[in-house]
């Protein structure tokens, strides 16, 4: 099944919103529906696909026509990501950024053959595995390109259950990796909100982290081995759990976000299912209470396996409980929500469930029981389909996340919610700036943020002043400019403040060495030159 090409995940999933909800909307922040209509895909103009002999040599690279497709649908369906700039630009009916063609290979050594075929043709190629980025990842600076579906490597290589570790192809959605892995009594443990659409490769590319990141840790630290295709040949990167051979080049691979190569294959540490999985509520006065809890948790422990912190206008319009928002069930309250969920054997769940309260209670929490976890976990995917009942309503709804050492994290909060509300209301769009700390470390945190406003009169152009103003202070602030969602187009330019004029020239030394004619994704991570 393919993800709606208009929004995001299963069409059947979407729902309105509750009137009560469009009311508050309109009272608080002005929003009104749009007049504008979302264009029908059979509507929307493409650009012109690769010449007849392009397409040959592409089918010849993966076994056949069939799995070539220069088909309206197909191609607008891999146009860009799920960001709401992107979704906004495809319902207005623009793909002038679409895909030549779409190129499905089922082998290693097929995707080696796509690169070489897409060099002697001059055509850019941009890996894809879910098509759920949000920040410009698969938007190239580059007209002529083929997206390079990985939808049919989709297997699980390999499996060793003494070592603990399985090799997965690239294409492979989460929910099917997990499948396959229980009928050996394993799980990964990487839960991202994307869960239920990304695939294994894309969250190696992107450095993806996970909601139960506090007890299974982020994609990139459960990763062991790679293998990747470049135009200039095979990569294998990682041969033992931890090696003193070198510089890690697994670590040049992951976040690369496909400009370096085609990941086909990941092995990746796996761990015993867990027996029992409890899901609780904390309630703090403050945010800046409520984070101190979770430093101390993280820093000296027991850590849970999920650790979050709504900030006060997040846990009050109730978006941590996001399939319960406008209904009766909405818990609506002053102060902070916590949720922090335990996986593993009875015992060991028990026991640090124990340890943890106490720790929250002698920081101030006050336990709320177990519905508020509960409800969180059967809500944890929804909060993108929220976001498309918020287009449809005519609100503009956007997220950002960043990551900053635990004595900066109070000056990156304060800088990035006054950037977005000066910026936006400013623009005569007064907006709703939530936040959570959605992951923890010992030495930091990330913050994950919220925004919903009106759309104003041109809603893309609308978001990228507020943009441009939140990742200036991010970097200010001492934050870094993405933390799991990766680079793309929309943090490249600060990405590159960020990492330095000396560390950018040292990653174009290995894109030139890898990629030579800058077939692969260009423009994405690394300015084209």
């Amino acid at each position: 099944m393919d993800m709606l090409w208009s929004g995001w995940g299963d069409p059947a999933k979407a729902a309105p919103l509750p009137d009560s909800v469009t009311g508050l909307l309109r009272d608080l922040l002005g929003v009104k529906p749009r007049d504008t209509d979302t264009y029908a895909l059979e509507e929307i103009s493409l650009p012109e696909p690769p010449p007849a002999d392009a397409l040959r040599a592409l089918a010849d690279a993966v076994g056949g026509e069939a799995h070539v497709r220069t088909d309206a649908e197909s191609r607008i369906r891999h146009t860009r990501g799920k960001s709401t700039p992107d979704l906004l630009r495809i319902r207005a009916g623009d793909a002038r950024d679409a895909p030549g063609a779409v190129v499905l290979p089922a082998t290693h050594d097929e995707v080696l053959a796509v690169l070489r075929a897409c060099a002697v043709h001059g055509l850019a190629v941009v890996p894809f595995g879910g098509g759920t980025s949000v920040v410009g990842g698969l938007a190239p600076e580059r007209s002529a390109f083929v997206a390079l579906d990985l939808r049919r490597m989709n297997g699980l290589i390999d499996i060793d259950t003494v070592s603990r570790t399985a090799t997965l192809q690239p294409g492979l959605r989460a929910p099917d990796a997990e499948a396959l892995l229980a009928e050996y009594g394993f799980t990964l443990g990487h839960f991202p909100q994307s869960y239920e659409w990304a695939t294994i490769g894309g969250f190696a590319a992107a450095r993806s982290s996970g909601q139960a990141s506090a007890g299974y840790g982020r994609f990139d630290e459960m990763v062991l081995g790679l293998t990747v295709a470049t135009p200039e040949g095979t990569l294998e990167a990682g041969r033992a759990p931890r090696s003193a051979a070198g510089p890690d080049l697994r670590q040049l691979v992951l976040g690369s976000e496909g400009a370096f190569g085609v990941i086909t294959a990941v092995t990746v540490r796996i761990r015993p299912q867990p027996r029992t999985r409890v899901y609780e509520g904390w309630r703090f006065a403050t945010f800046e209470e409520g984070a101190t809890a979770l430093r101390r948790l993280a820093q000296d422990g027991p850590r849970p396996t999920v650790l979050r912190l709504s900030d006060e206008t997040e846990t009050f319009v109730g978006l941590a409980q996001p399939d319960a928002i406008g209904s009766t069930e909405a818990t609506v309250s002053a102060g902070c929500t916590a949720i922090a969920g335990y996986e593993g054997t009875e015992e060991d769940t028990a026991l640090r469930r124990e340890q943890a309260a106490a720790v929250l209670r002698a920081a101030g929490g006050t336990f709320l029981g177990a519905e508020p976890g509960e409800r969180w976990a059967h809500g944890r995917y929804s909060a993108p389909y929220l976001r498309d009942s918020l287009l449809d309503a005519g609100a503009f709804a956007e997220t950002l996340e960043t990551a900053a050492f635990w004595s900066r994290v109070p000056e990156l909060y304060a800088a990035v919610r006054a950037a977005l509300t000066d910026t936006l209301t400013a623009a005569g769009t007064p907006p709703l700036v939530m936040c959570h700390i959605s992951h923890v470390y010992e030495n930091g945190a990330s913050l994950y943020f919220t925004v919903v406003s009106a759309q104003g009169e041109d809603a893309v152009a609308h978001w990228a002043p507020a943009k441009r103003a939140a990742n200036e202070a991010v970097l200010n602030a001492g934050g870094t400019i993405s933390h799991h969602h990766g680079v793309g187009t929309d943090h490249r330019d600060w990405y590159v403040r960020e990492a330095g004029q000396l560390g950018i020239e040292a990653l174009r030394a290995v894109k030139q060495r890898l990629d030579p004619d800058g077939l692969l994704n260009p423009g994405i991570l690394l300015p084209v030159d």
